[in-house]
């Protein structure tokens, strides 16, 4: 019954006017609807931030494979990056990474052979 009221807007004319008619389903209200998450690009700047921390800490970017970086987020709380893996996928990567993100991850102490 919930997926039905969060995907009102995919139902037909008729699926609509059965559900409320004869259901007596209604469409879910805007505080009820799920908030977006986060975009990709949102999370590789998550990513290039715990980068940057990890950079000004060591100062170097030659990260285990298997390290998590920690960063306090704007609340206070704790997010927790696997770091070594997402460094070593964007080396391997490289050549598919736009100029900017090259360029962001250069300044960081990205080595790329």
């Amino acid at each position: 019954m919930t997926s039905v009221r969060l995907g009102w807007d995919q139902l037909t004319g008729v699926q609509q006017w059965m559900c409320e008619q004869v259901l007596g389903i209604e469409p879910a209200t805007e505080e009820e609807k799920p908030k977006p998450g986060p975009t990709q690009a949102d999370k590789w700047t998550a990513h290039l931030d715990a980068a940057q921390q990890f950079f000004a800490r060591e100062g170097h970017l030659t990260v285990p494979r298997k390290h998590v970086e920690t960063v306090l987020s704007e609340d206070g709380g704790e997010l927790h990056f696997r770091l070594g893996s997402w460094v070593n996928n964007q080396r391997s990567r490289a050549a598919a990474l736009s100029p900017e993100r090259v360029e962001q991850l250069s300044k960081v102490g990205m080595w790329w052979a």
